[in-house]
């Protein structure tokens, strides 16, 4: 088969955005889920919630960037109709994340009079930023649908992420910590996760009913055959992951990294089924990957660039995990 730099090109660069996209809900996903659950913890809780966050959040949210610059440079057509049309989800997610960076700083320094006003703002800016994400997500899944049912399938949708985000917080903070801590957030994520599931159930039947392309790709045979796979397996993670928590926490502080690794699997389910419904659009109704990319001449510069730092990322982020592994304990600056 020859190779066509106008078809595999494009196919490259829609893997890479999306490997990015993923990697950010997965990675930056658990600490906004840390954010929203300091509403459920105590101000020495708090401390070593942060403390279980702190070297990674800048990193995790390197994958925003990236997934942003590579909309932007190999398929700027896209770019131009998405951000006009998400424009205030947008601005507010953006005021939500300098408003968490600002008070992930400040909560530690500052007295203890005032210290409350800066937890509450780390916990308001982590929920609005994961509700504008899922809210974005939602509108466009519909091709950018701004009617009320768009608008009502994106509230949906946030909704529903933000209570994965918590899940996966909580999943996080069972793996980083112990004792009285540990044991409180195998309970939030009990809670959270209950939400998770009625979300997605609710989304993967809202969807199809609002958008005849998802429909048509989800229920076409023979591919639906295979494409049940996905819920099934979801399922099934939900499943053993509800059967780790009933066993946490356990002794030696085993399966700590299961519950992570469990709902990491589903998001990625999740993002398998909702890439499948996109593909071959950039921009759902309006855009394939094909009409939306760069030249492939750009594309080729690009495609240099992002093999420079693509690897540097994952090595730096593999390097920090491993460096700052271990479990969280009190946060200290000095």
């Amino acid at each position: 088969m020859s190779f066509d730099p106008a078809i595999i090109l494009p196919l490259i660069f829609a893997g890479l955005m999306g490997l990015s996209i993923l990697a950010y809900v997965i990675l930056d996903g658990f600490d906004l889920g840390v954010g929203i659950l300091f509403a459920a913890a105590d101000d020495t809780e708090r401390d070593i919630m942060v403390a279980a966050i702190g070297p990674f959040w800048d990193a995790n949210e390197t994958w925003l960037v990236l997934a942003s610059g590579l909309l932007l440079v190999a398929f700027p057509a896209a770019h131009g109709i998405v951000l006009p049309a998400l424009y205030i989800p947008v601005t507010v997610m953006l005021i939500s994340l300098i408003l968490r960076g600002v008070a992930f700083d400040f909560r530690a320094k500052v007295g203890l009079p005032v210290k409350p006003r800066w937890n509450f703002a780390f916990c308001l800016g982590s929920i609005t930023a994961s509700l504008a994400q899922g809210y974005m997500l939602g509108v466009y899944a519909l091709g950018l649908d701004q009617s009320a049912a768009g608008i009502l399938f994106g509230l949906l949708v946030g909704l529903c992420l933000t209570a994965s985000y918590a899940a996966i917080g909580a999943a996080w903070i069972i793996y980083k910590t112990g004792g009285a801590l540990q044991r409180k957030a195998v309970l939030l994520m009990r809670r959270a996760l209950v939400f998770t599931a009625l979300g997605m159930v609710a989304i993967a039947l809202a969807a199809p009913l609002a958008s005849p392309r998802i429909f048509a790709r989800w229920f076409a045979l023979p591919e639906m055959i295979l494409l049940t796979l996905l819920p099934l397996v979801t399922a099934a993670l939900f499943a053993a992951l509800w059967a780790v928590l009933a066993r946490l926490p356990a002794a030696n502080d085993r399966y700590s990294a299961l519950p992570f690794m469990l709902m990491a699997g589903i998001f990625t389910l999740g993002f398998a089924g909702l890439a499948y419904a996109f593909y071959p659009y950039v921009v759902p109704e309006r855009l394939t990957i094909f009409a939306a990319a760069s030249a492939p001449e750009s594309l080729g510069i690009i495609l240099v660039g992002v093999i420079v730092v693509l690897p540097a990322i994952i090595g730096y982020s593999i390097f920090a995990y491993r460096v700052f592994g271990g479990k969280a304990h009190d946060l200290r600056y000095d």
